[in-house]
């Protein structure tokens, strides 16, 4: 499979197409720059007809056994297997994704495939009691008809499949539509996998396009009903003001601001371990990622003498090298981002424990202290690799800090005392947080999703049933009703 020259192509009613804008989307890797792919972007008039081919093919879709429904998961799961060294080397080349990173992502995809096999089965219909005599109310929960899909670029190949395969086993149809930095891994391979699947055409279309060439067509478009979003706070409350003018449910994952406490009592070398791995997974390009180390004041020199010797050992550099820890930021726009923040945050007097330099995407790790209390790096998320130590006396104060920014999330607590770690657990105002682990997880039965600007709705078991489906309320009056007219 030539997972750049043949998939850089539109994906409509089950043909590969090229699209018909006026302009190419260059795919390149975000390490070397090296082109891997030219994709020539789709039109409005393209989302239409992907639009139009789900929702004419989701009809036959909903109708098939669900049992058969399953087989195509079953499928697509041997074909990622098959192909995982592939795929390895796509996530490398086309994310800057270490062989660490890609094989966590390749661990969730085949874990959501598995769990989609379930979702088949999982439209159960309910009959509930009536006050009025002979009268039988059944609900039934049906497919909600097309679902809309916009992929971010981070874990692309997950947090795509997160919402299309359960969304299809349920009985629905899906537009998809990739971030423009990863359009491979995260829109047109996974349908070449459902392709290879058996699954009919127009049941997922995969449409490589960018605002600038479709403006809103794709959330505006009538035929979908529900929008799933994962990308920014920014772009995610565009996606939900649009969609909220016509009458279409969203599921928005949004950015984070995540903050891993450390409590007086915490085991400081297994601190030091999740803090790493918490900031600097896949360069800190992770919603979940903890911007933020809180840590009692207690252990403030303790934590940040070996946490600071862990962070200088990391090694940057080139992805496809399997002793690199830390590759390239998605593209160099995002790489001087951060780099200005970090040198913003400095200016205004923080203290670089470690500065880390920047060549091209390449952005070394950096820890801050010092940040005045309101500081704004402090409320707002940084997707890349820097991260902020604040010390903090007593529990009230740890709380009163993590809860000082917009975001929420994802979050952890460490502390020897797990039902003292439960106890401030209940007090940050995040979707998700974990007691003595990382702030990055995600398991496919477990609800996910944040409060504040970090989302709307959640995804994973049932609440992945609720999001793509809908229920219907059938009434039957055996024998005769009395009306009051």
């Amino acid at each position: 499979m030539a997972f750049f020259d043949g998939l850089a192509r539109q994906y409509i009613d089950g043909e590969w197409r090229s699209g018909a804008g006026s302009w190419d989307l260059i795919d390149v890797n975000p390490y070397d720059g090296e082109k891997l792919a030219s994709i020539t972007v789709a039109t409005a008039d393209e989302v239409d007809l992907a639009y139009r081919s789900a929702e004419r093919a989701q009809r036959d879709w909903a109708g098939v056994s669900p049992y058969d429904r399953r087989l195509v998961f079953e499928r697509a799961l041997r074909i990622v297997e098959g192909y995982e060294e592939e795929i390895t080397r796509t996530i490398i080349a086309e994310l800057g994704g270490t062989y660490l990173k890609s094989a966590f992502e390749l661990f969730l995809t085949k874990d959501m495939l598995r769990e989609s096999m379930s979702y088949a089965l999982r439209t159960e219909g309910k009959v509930l009691a009536s006050p009025v005599p002979g009268k039988e109310n059944r609900v039934y929960r049906n497919p909600v008809g097309v679902v809309g899909v916009i992929s971010p670029y981070n874990f692309p190949l997950f947090l795509a499949m997160k919402s299309v395969a359960p969304a299809i086993a349920l009985g629905n149809a899906v537009v998809l539509k990739p971030h423009q930095s990863s359009p491979v891994v995260g829109g047109t391979l996974i349908a070449k996998i459902f392709e290879e699947a058996g699954l009919p055409p127009g049941v997922l279309n995969v449409v490589v396009t960018d605002i600038a060439e479709i403006g809103d067509a794709f959330i505006e478009h009538p035929v979908p009903r529900v929008l799933s979003f994962t990308g920014s706070d920014t772009v995610g409350r565009h996606v939900a003001t649009v969609a909220a003018k016509h009458f279409k449910r969203t599921v928005l994952e949004m950015g984070g601001n995540s903050a891993l406490i450390v409590l007086d009592d915490a085991d400081v070398d297994y601190a030091v371990d999740a803090a790493v791995f918490s900031r600097f997974a896949h360069q800190g390009q992770v919603c979940m990622a903890a911007n933020r180390v809180l840590v009692d004041r207690s252990l403030e020199a303790e934590f940040t003498e070996k946490f600071v010797a862990r962070v200088r050992a990391l090694k940057v550099g080139d992805p496809a090298d399997p002793s690199t820890d830390l590759g390239p930021l998605i593209n160099d726009r995002q790489a001087e981002s951060v780099t200005e923040q970090v040198a913003a945050a400095v200016d205004a007097g923080a203290t670089a424990l470690v500065r880390g330099r920047t060549v091209g995407t390449l952005v070394e790790p950096t820890v801050l202290t010092g940040i005045a209390p309101g500081a704004s790096i402090l409320r707002r998320e940084l997707f890349g690799p820097v991260v902020v130590i604040v010390p903090f006396d007593g529990d009230d104060e740890a709380v009163e800090i993590a809860n000082d920014t917009p975001f929420g999330l994802s979050g952890a607590v460490h502390t020897a005392d797990t039902e003292r770690g439960v106890r401030i657990a209940h007090r940050i105002d995040t979707g998700m947080i974990h007691v003595n682990d990382g702030t990055i997880a995600d398991e496919a039965i477990v609800p996910f999703g944040g409060e504040k600007n970090s989302g709307v709705g959640r995804l994973n078991g049932e609440s992945t049933v609720d999001a793509f489906t809908t229920v219907k309320w059938i009434s039957i009056q055996h024998g005769r009703s009395r009306f009051l007219l």
